[in-house]
């Protein structure tokens, strides 16, 4: 079983930066793919930001350029670097990973439980 754990959420500003952090543990052979995506109340879930186990990445429209994703593979941590913060970026932000496990064969999909970010004055 894997284990994604989320962090750094919080009320800030319009215009001010947070970080959030995702650190996954557990029977992992393998990180692949990493996101972050968010909810917002009564909106679907959107995919903000995704990085290969390459370093490849991708960013939503609404976030280019504010938003920066990047990851740590010795820490199993992907963290998201937020810039320029507005009050439409409030919503729960989650991490996501492709994971294949060290007791399996195959890559699957993990989801953490999410962190608050809210941007208000």
């Amino acid at each position: 079983q894997v284990q994604l754990v989320e962090s750094g959420g919080g009320l800030v500003q319009p215009g001010g930066s947070l970080r959030l952090s995702c650190a996954a543990s557990g029977s992992i052979f393998r990180i692949n793919a990493m996101a972050w995506y968010r909810q917002a109340p009564g909106k679907e879930r959107e995919l903000i930001a995704r990085i290969t186990s390459a370093g490849t990445t991708n960013y939503a429209d609404s976030v280019k350029g504010r938003f920066t994703i990047s990851r740590d593979n010795a820490k199993n941590t992907v963290y998201l670097q937020m810039h320029s913060l507005k009050p439409e970026d409030t919503a729960v932000y989650l991490c996501w990973s492709l994971v294949t496990g060290s007791t399996t064969s195959y890559a699957l999909n993990y989801w953490g439980k999410g962190t608050l970010v809210t941007v208000s004055s």
